[in-house]
């Protein structure tokens, strides 16, 4: 098992004009206020490091012990399903989606149904759709939110028809919640306080720019956490004691960071939803928050060509939509600086002018 997408993106999406990276530019060490000895390449690493608890404790709003540590988000969500279905059970993912929760429940064995959130509809989740879809051997419902590739929101109410749903056959919803602080102020609670149903992961990769610490966490009610706890013995053992204090330095002075993002990003969405406005070619929402965007051709070509275009000849980098499924779109990454912001997407238009001529 392995995942074409990761594969690509690691080996054959870099460009000049990156606009391939869902996440936020990376954070320079050199912001931080790191002593030296404040460090150590050992220490208390077992179950927690308990400065590190206490800082996602106090971000998250869950108990400590609810507070599952883990390598990124990739490797929450892989503990996430590993601990709660078996080979067999029926998990129900969202279409589109990220590939790699894709990859890991068949890696698991798990029989992957999907629900579409169809671009008609904007992305969204329909409720309705997914209790169509649930049976009682559902063990798992899967989803984004902010939706990767789309930067769509789920809001309370729908993640509560949802748990409504999932109660009925006592299956649980992992929501990857790794782009909800893209919304800054206005990012709701974690799902993880709408009920035991519930699992989130994320971590401080994609929004702010802090993807070399791989600071990721899962919330779950406390028995499942002890589970997940237990469980990543088999995979991480320890993690790394630096990049903990590196973590918990970088959470204490989070108010910087934040920020940081949020005048990047919100610039950076300006200037995408100008382009998209110029574009008569293309079909998008309008981007409100987030760190990705998901345009769709209306020409109903494949984006390929225009991928491969824009890479051999402009320098240039997107997300081909087949590694979500949907080859007509291709996502837009806008968490890299201005300057290379604009000039991509100068670029972009050059390619979509050159293939409809």
């Amino acid at each position: 098992m392995s995942s074409e997408y990761m594969h690509w993106a690691k080996l054959k999406s870099q460009a000049r004009f990156n606009l391939a990276s869902s996440g936020l530019i990376n954070y320079p060490l050199e912001k931080l206020p790191v002593k030296i000895e404040e460090l150590e390449l050992s220490g208390p690493s077992f179950y927690g490091y308990e400065p590190l608890q206490d800082a996602l404790a106090a971000k998250t709003g869950a108990p400590r012990r609810c507070i599952v540590a883990a390598t990124g988000t990739s490797m929450a969500n892989h503990l996430v399903m590993a601990a709660t279905l078996n080979a067999g059970d029926e998990v129900l993912i969202e279409h589109p989606t990220y590939e790699l929760l894709i990859n890991v429940a068949e890696y698991l064995g798990a029989e992957i149904k999907r629900f579409a959130r169809t671009p008609e509809d904007s992305f969204r989740i329909n409720p309705e759709e997914v209790a169509r879809q649930i049976s009682p051997r559902t063990r798992l419902i899967v989803l984004t939110n902010l939706h990767n590739p789309t930067s769509r929101y789920t809001d309370e109410e729908t993640l509560k028809q949802l748990q409504a749903a999932a109660r009925r056959v006592g299956a649980r919803i992992l929501v990857d919640e790794v782009y909800l602080d893209a919304m800054f102020e206005d990012a709701p609670r974690s799902a993880f306080h709408l009920g035991e149903e519930f699992i989130t992961t994320s971590s401080l990769t994609k929004v702010y720019g802090l993807s070399g610490l791989r600071c990721g966490w899962v919330l779950a009610e406390r028995e499942l956490a002890e589970k997940l706890w237990r469980l990543n013995d088999l995979f991480g053992v320890i993690p790394a004691h630096t990049a903990e204090r590196l973590s918990s330095i970088a959470l204490e002075n989070f108010t910087g960071i934040a920020a940081h993002a949020r005048s990047l990003l919100e610039a950076n969405g300006r200037i995408l939803n100008s382009f998209l406005s110029s574009r008569d070619d293309l079909e998008c929402m309008e981007h409100r928050f987030g760190t990705v965007s998901f345009p769709r051709l209306k020409s109903e070509e494949s984006a390929d060509k225009l991928c491969r275009l824009l890479m051999e000849k402009y320098e240039t980098s997107v997300v081909p939509g087949r590694f979500f499924e949907m080859p007509q779109h291709f996502r837009i990454g806008i968490g890299c600086d201005t300057a290379t912001l604009t000039a991509g997407l100068e670029r972009l238009g050059s390619a979509l002018d050159e293939l409809r001529r």
